[in-house]
């Protein structure tokens, strides 16, 4: 049963809730999320295969959804503390005291976001401006339909884009020597 939405909630909250629930908490307010589709899940799992087999054996370590990133959780804060929980489909980290059982505390290095006719808004807007915020040094876009991912890369507070296309390779910018072959992510039918 959702819970009304002129309450304000938390991750305690968060964790009360049942597996089922596909659901990220902005700002004190439950965000419903849909099923991914095929080639959603296609691109998901190939780009966190690339950065997996890069990172084979290195500190920074990629997880994939569903992971709990608490952005802008501080050390001493207690689950009632904390009002945003965001699920992104790729993450690495590179300091592992960020990753506990339940997931990230804090901003992860790298972000992906694959983007789905239901969340493109979502992801453009509110998460882009809450990774901003919480200093996720690299976020990525990655629009399955049109072939082309956009990355951006923190500078001085500020996202700077760059893009490119499905058939191209793309380095990461905070992963050194670590190049993802969209071809690779986006194959041809």
């Amino acid at each position: 049963m959702p819970l009304p939405q002129e309450n304000r909630y938390t991750y305690a909250d968060f964790l009360a809730g049942t597996e089922e629930d596909r659901e990220e908490l902005i700002e004190g307010h439950f965000r419903m999320m849909s099923g991914p589709s095929k080639a959603h899940q296609e691109a998901v799992g190939e780009i966190y295969a690339q950065l997996r087999n890069h990172l084979r054996g290195k500190k920074c370590k990629a997880y994939i959804a569903p992971f709990d990133v608490r952005l802008f959780e501080r050390d001493g804060d207690l689950p009632d503390d904390v009002d945003t929980v965001v699920e992104p489909d790729v993450m690495v980290v590179c300091d592992a005291a960020k990753v506990d059982e339940r997931g990230i505390k804090g901003a992860p290095d790298l972000i992906v976001e694959v983007l789905s006719p239901s969340t493109q808004s979502h992801d453009r807007v509110t998460k882009f401006n809450l990774y901003r915020r919480a200093g996720v040094r690299e976020y990525w876009l990655v629009d399955p339909e049109s072939r082309v991912v956009q990355s951006f890369i923190l500078q001085n507070g500020q996202y700077v884009a760059t893009a490119s296309s499905g058939s191209d390779s793309l380095s990461v910018h905070v992963l050194e020597g670590c190049i993802i072959d969209l071809g690779d992510v986006f194959p041809q039918e």
